[in-house]
């Protein structure tokens, strides 16, 4: 089989990690690899923000808990070190989409370098909250964006097993009815 294509069934959505923090020059390596994700028309609209300062990672794992609707003391990040934050401009007409296509990339290159990954969703909502417009106020991000994801990143403690893919998902128009 393809290594491309065997790297793409074998990744996994992981749901508890080691605190080893991921290397710099890999989680580097993560987002350049990402940054290549299509995009509308090329314009390559989507940031990334890496967040490894554990204070601030706690931060918005607590703020995403209370979006959730969690017990306080869950951690929506499953104790990865790293969150990779992915945003777009409000005002691109593709922006959506091209924040997910460049989530599920971080997510494939990530498998790719050896590390597990998540995306975990309220990004949105918490870039709408004074602590994402703190976060874009210190980095001198300027523009309307949204959250799309949080895609975080570690070591992986287990690597769960595919679940069974669904029948009835794919149709043919062949021309041959």
């Amino acid at each position: 089989m393809n290594e491309v294509i065997k790297s793409l069934r074998e990744r996994r959505s992981i749901r508890k990690f080691k605190p080893d923090m991921v290397p710099r020059e890999k989680i580097e390596a993560i987002m350049e690899t990402g940054l290549y994700a299509a995009s509308g028309r090329g314009q390559q609209k989507p940031i990334v923000i890496a967040v490894t300062d554990k204070a601030l990672r706690d931060k918005l794992s607590k703020t995403n808990c209370e979006i959730g609707g969690w017990e306080s003391g869950f951690d929506p990040f499953y104790g990865a070190p790293v969150v990779l934050i992915v945003l777009a401009p409000k005002d691109w007409p593709t922006y959506i989409y091209d924040g997910s296509l460049l989530m599920g990339q971080l997510m494939q290159a990530a498998h790719a370098e050896g590390f597990g990954s998540c995306w975990i969703h309220r990004a949105k909502e918490e870039f709408e909250m004074e602590i994402g417009r703190e976060i874009l106020k210190k980095l001198g991000i300027e523009g309307d964006y949204e959250g799309i994801g949080h895609c975080v990143i570690g070591y992986p403690v287990e690597i769960p097993e595919a679940a069974p893919r669904k029948e009835g998902r794919v149709y043919w128009l062949t021309g041959e009815e």
